[in-house]
């Protein structure tokens, strides 16, 4: 049977889209000689009819009458077979529409998934992969989510890194069959949580449709991390409590509704660098049987993949179709589910060209600044991949913000003691300018200390190495550059002083994430002691190491509390959260006179500004930052030294007096009450403290600088 050709708009987009009492299908497949489209039926009968080709495009297209939401359906495309050319065509294969917006059923990795045959030199399997594949489901349009109150803005966010499942699987307020889905992350008693800490956005592990690596299950495990997408447009329907028949379409969009009405942004971490077809063995189910050379990166031979990613297959999006295919996914997300933002997983395998090196000016990224939808969704970047040239941190440019590791290596550096002086603790609590100075704002940064890969911040201070033996790799996977510091004993223990200083250095390292310029950004239950048992790569654990237990939440109630307290000060005054970077420039009033005092300044502990010496001393371990505008100033004393140490405070033009506002130490460690300029403070071991300046409204002279402040 052949499909009329479809003339509308409506019919003519990729996918498959309900029209009328018909649905259109449309395929990009350029090299394909034919494709059938494998309408299944609740009996498992299939009824396989083809589609017609736009020549110009590639674009295979039909139309078919009687068709609608609930469908379920697939592909076979015809073409040579013929590896040495990057041709894998085989219609034995059943794939999926790498447009559906559904996806039903899992994978048999015990079933004839490759489109080879093992060990034959590249044979084309005949089997039919049928019983053993996923299907695409028809999913009719509806309306998209509710918009927050106004549109989201990294100066103002704190976004809170999380994985969907993990994070209420044991929530013991979340009713049983919520846990781990779109509706148990909407549940009220969690988004009150969020709310209470003062998080404002969340960032998603993947939630596109994802499965496991046939290796990983051979282990008896899962991929947990998601980082293996299949369907850059489906909801991932085991995240869904109400069914995978398009239910996971209606039950995101809830989510989506519920997060924004309590003004939390919805950040997606997309994987469009590699699919879930693996490496040239990998199973065929679906973009490597709709065009194996257009989807992959491949070597000169076309035998092998050109890897960038660490995974076998990279996308290659020099190839037209395949980057309109990112464009269009992006576009969906943003404008029918509601998202707000995207962190791309591996960013620089998308702006690698034909040749595979790698150009901040590739076609990709000024489609997306000249998007009207994209240009103004939240772009963040994991800016490096594993190929040459791959690290790319500080280069993405204007539109753009990044994940900055140079932060998170240097704040458990400093805090653990393994580097001296502090030039770049003041450049990282000033916003990374040294990095991000191509004219792009502080919130050019992401700021973190931890993230789904590595530690938790208590393992930081729990291990010194890795535990990783229960993902059934020998301790070899993961990362042996941890920059933790165990405490003088390696795990958990009943050590009260131990403990103490733990949840102590947790504090510390969680008050210079918030406190510093840029956008910064939360593991999700390291405000509450979260541990992972000291696993620094669970990507394969969907078990009691990856889950948030939210009974630790009592035993961390300190860590929860200065959380919660550093982010109301970060709330409740822009100082924390700068538009733009500040400098020891003098701050003047609404009519332009000067009021004696700098917007950013730097003190030693004699309560002067630090020298141009001082900056220079190796071994330092303590710093004051002082931040000021014409209404408000504070001081923010950051002292890393085994012993107090005895500050004096600054006095007039800087402040008249001085009230802590909080600070990481035990409680009445310091004084609540009002403390005059010029008067000894003592600092404790290991503390940030942070106080308030009453500072005088009229003119002072602005004291000569001493020194080179970074």
């Amino acid at each position: 049977m052949t499909l009329p050709y479809p003339e509308s708009p409506e019919e003519a987009r990729l996918g498959a889209r309900i029209v009328g009492d018909a649905t259109s299908f449309a395929l990009w497949a350029p090299r394909a000689t034919r494709v059938e489209l494998a309408l299944v039926a609740a009996d498992r009968r299939q009824t396989n009819v083809d589609l017609v080709l736009e020549p110009e495009t590639g674009i295979w297209r039909g139309l078919v009458p009687g068709i609608g939401a609930g469908q379920r359906y697939g592909f076979r495309v015809h073409g040579h077979w013929n590896p040495d050319s990057g041709e894998r065509f085989n219609p034995a294969k059943l794939l999926l529409d790498p447009y559906a917006r559904a996806i039903t059923g899992g994978v048999d990795y015990a079933g004839p998934i490759s489109d080879h045959v093992a060990e034959s030199n590249y044979l084309a399997d005949p089997t039919d992969s049928f019983a053993a594949v996923p299907l695409s489901v028809v999913v009719a349009d509806s309306p998209a989510p509710s918009p927050l109150a106004k549109p989201a803005d990294l100066a103002e966010l704190v976004i809170y890194e999380t994985h969907l499942r993990g994070y209420t699987w044991r929530h013991p307020q979340v009713p049983e069959h919520l846990r781990g889905t779109f509706a148990g992350l909407s549940y009220p008693a969690v988004i009150q949580h969020l709310v209470d800490t003062g998080i404002n956005a969340v960032e998603l592990l993947p939630v596109q449709h994802f499965i496991s690596e046939p290796f990983i299950v051979g282990r008896g495990l899962k991929n947990y991390w998601g980082y293996n997408t299949l369907g850059f447009f489906a909801p991932h329907a085991a995240y869904a409590s109400s069914g995978s028949m398009g239910e996971q379409v209606a039950e995101f969009k809830e989510m989506v509704s519920a997060l924004h009405a309590a003004g939390i942004a919805v950040i997606l971490d997309v994987v469009y660098n590699h699919t879930a077809e693996g490496g040239h063995d990998g199973p065929t189910l679906c973009f490597r049987g709709i065009d194996h050379s257009g989807y992959y990166r491949l070597t000169s031979d076309h035998r092998n993949d050109y890897d960038v990613t660490g995974c076998g297959n990279a996308v290659d999006t020099s190839e037209a179709g395949v980057m309109t295919l990112v464009l269009d996914s992006l576009r969906y997300w943003v404008s029918e589910m509601g998202v707000d933002g995207f962190r791309f997983d591996l960013a620089t395998t998308l702006i690698r060209d034909v040749e595979q090196h790698v150009t901040q000016e590739h076609p990709i990224k000024a489609a997306m600044a000249n998007d009207p939808i994209l240009s103004k969704a939240l772009m963040i970047a994991e800016p490096w991949d594993l190929g040459p040239y791959g690290y790319q941190v500080g280069r993405w440019g204007t539109g753009w913000s990044e994940w900055n590791d140079r932060f998170r290596g240097f704040t458990r550096d400093f805090w653990r003691g393994a580097v001296g002086g502090v030039q770049e603790l003041a450049t990282r609590l000033a916003g990374s300018s040294d990095i991000y100075w191509d004219g792009r704002p502080p919130t050019a940064s992401i700021n973190f200390v931890t993230a789904h890969d590595g530690f938790t911040l208590r393992d930081v201070v729990t291990y010194d190495l890795k535990h990783n033996e229960r993902n059934s790799e020998r301790n070899r996977d993961g990362t042996d550059d941890n920059r933790s510091w165990n405490h003088g004993y390696e795990g958990e223990t009943d050590d009260v002083a131990i403990n103490a200083a733990r949840q102590r250095s947790t504090r510390n390292m969680m008050a210079t994430l918030l406190l510093s310029a840029g956008t910064p950004m939360v593991l999700a239950g390291d405000e509450m002691g979260r541990t992972q048992q000291g696993n620094n790569n669970a990507y394969c654990q969907d078990s009691e190491i990856s889950w948030v237990d939210w009974s630790q939440a009592d035993e961390w109630s300190e860590q929860l509390a200065s959380t919660k307290a550093f982010l109301q000060l970060r709330h409740e005054h822009a100082l924390f959260r700068p538009t733009e970077y500040r400098h020891r420039t003098e701050v003047t009033d609404s009519a332009g006179t000067g009021l004696g005092r700098a917007e950013l300044a730097w003190f030693s502990e004699s309560g002067t500004e630090m020298s141009e010496g001082q900056w220079h001393e190796g071994e330092r371990r303590f710093l004051g930052m002082y931040t000021s505008d014409a209404d408000e100033a504070f001081l923010v004393y950051v002292h890393a030294g085994s012993e107090p140490i005895d500050v004096a405070l600054p006095g007039m033009p800087w402040s008249q007096g001085y009230r802590i506002v909080t600070h990481t130490g035990e409680p009445g460690e310091l004084p609540s009450k009002s403390l005059e300029a010029g008067v000894t403070l003592t600092i404790p071991a290991r503390t940030i403290a942070v106080l308030e300046a009453t500072v005088p409204q009229h003119q002072l002279p602005l004291p000569v600088s001493p020194g080179t402040p970074e």
